[in-house]
C-alpha cells in the first residue's frame, strides 16, 4: 500500500488489540524533536538538561520544580502542555483514549499538539485507503485551510503554505509571479490523484471542494473513518447539494461556522455565515442513538470563517451526536 503523513509519526506507534496506537517511545521522542520542545541555542542550561534526560528516558517523571527552573516562560508553558499530554496519553493507554479523554474532559492543549494527535488518529483510521480525495479532505480536519474563489467554485489550500505565497510575494514579487503564486499549485483531480502520495506530506495539492463532487464524497468519507474509528459507529455520511426540504431534528457544527450557520438554520433566521458544506449522518444503529431521534438523519455544516478559512473542529463530531449513552468509546 502507498504511504502517506510520514511525519505524523504513525510509523513510531503499535497498534493493541482493538487497533488502537499505544504510546511508544519512540512516538515521544519524536514529539520531543518538535521545534515548538526542541531547545534554541540560547536555552539555559536547566532546559537543555532537561531535554537530555529526556531524550535518554522518554517516560522519566518531570517535577514541577524541573519546569519552574527553566528560565523562559514560553519554555516553561512548552514543556508543561507537552508532559501533560505524554502523561495523560500514557495513561490513557493509546492515542486514541487519550484523545477521547482530552475532549471529554475538556482539557486546554495548544493547537499544534491537538492537529497532532488528530493528524495520527486519522492515519490511523485510514490506514488502507487508496483514495487521494479522501486523504486530501481529510488534511482539512487537522490542518486549517484558505478558501480560494476561481470561475464561481470554492478551493481549498492549505492556510500555512498560502501564508508562506504570500510572505513570498511580499518579499520577492518577481519569484512569486513566476512560480504562479496560488493559482500555481496543482488541483487535485483525475489526472494527478497518484502524485499525491509524494507530497501528503508537503500539503500542496489543492482541494476543488466546490466544483468537484469527488472532493465533497472525500470528506464524507472521512468523517465516516473518523466516527467508526473513535466511537465505533456503523454510519454512513453523505454530501449534499441543497439545503431544500431538511427536516433538521438534530445538527452538528463541524466548525464554528457551521454551528453558527446551524443555529440560524434552526431559528429560521438569516444564515450568518457561507455554508460551504453540508452532510448527512445517518447510523445504522439505532441503539446507539437517543430513541426520540432513531431513523432521523443528523445533518453536518460546515461554514466559512469571517477571515475565508476553514477550520473543523473534529471534536464536535465526539460531544455532539445524540448518542443514547454519551460516553466515548
Amino acid at each position: 500500500m502507498p504511504e502517506f503523513w510520514v511525519a505524523s509519526g504513525h510509523h513510531l506507534t503499535r497498534l493493541d488489540k482493538t487497533g488502537r496506537m499505544i504510546v511508544t517511545d519512540e512516538l515521544i521522542l519524536a514529539w520531543l524533536a518538535r521545534p515548538e520542545v526542541l531547545p534554541p541555542p540560547e536555552a539555559c542550561a536547566a532546559e537543555r538538561a532537561l531535554h537530555k534526560r529526556l531524550m535518554e528516558h522518554p517516560r522519566a517523571k518531570v517535577s514541577d520544580m524541573e519546569l519552574i527552573a527553566l528560565q523562559d516562560a514560553d519554555a516553561q508553558e512548552n514543556w508543561r502542555f507537552l508532559m501533560a499530554l505524554r502523561d495523560r496519553l500514557i495513561v490513557a493507554g493509546t492515542v486514541e483514549e487519550g484523545y477521547a479523554r482530552i475532549v471529554q474532559d475538556g482539557v486546554t492543549i495548544p493547537v499544534v499538539f491537538m492537529s497532532q494527535l488528530v493528524q495520527l488518529i486519522l492515519r490511523n483510521a485510514l490506514d488502507g485507503c487508496t483514495d487521494p480525495q479522501t486523504l486530501r479532505a481529510a488534511e482539512c480536519f487537522f490542518r486549517p485551510q484558505r478558501s480560494h474563489i476561481q470561475d464561481d467554485n470554492l478551493f481549498l489550500a492549505d492556510e500555512e503554505l498560502v501564508q508562506l505565497l504570500e510572505q513570498e510575494m511580499h518579499q520577492s514579487p518577481l519569484t512569486a509571479m513566476l512560480s504562479g503564486g496560488i493559482d500555481g499549485l496543482d488541483v487535485l483531480s483525475d489526472s494527478n490523484d497518484w502524485t499525491y502520495w509524494s507530497r501528503s506530506d508537503a500539503h500542496t495539492m489543492v482541494l476543488n471542494f466546490g466544483g468537484d463532487a469527488t472532493a465533497r464524497a472525500g470528506m464524507a468519507a472521512a468523517i465516516g473513518a473518523f466516527l467508526k474509528h473513535m466511537l465505533g459507529l456503523d454510519c454512513t455520511v453523505t454530501a449534499q447539494t441543497s439545503m431544500e426540504n431538511i427536516d433538521l431534528r438534530w445538527f452538528v457544527g463541524l466548525d464554528q461556522a457551521g454551528t453558527a450557520i446551524g443555529n440560524a438554520v434552526w431559528r429560521n433566521q438569516p444564515l450568518p455565515a457561507t455554508l460551504v458544506g453540508l452532510f448527512r449522518l445517518d447510523i445504522a444503529d439505532d441503539v446507539r442513538v437517543t430513541p426520540d431521534l432513531r431513523g432521523q438523519p443528523i445533518w453536518l455544516f460546515l461554514g466559512l470563517g469571517a477571515d475565508g478559512a476553514v477550520r473543523i473542529k473534529p471534536q464536535n463530531l465526539l460531544t455532539g451526536l445524540p448518542l443514547a449513552v454519551p460516553v466515548l468509546n
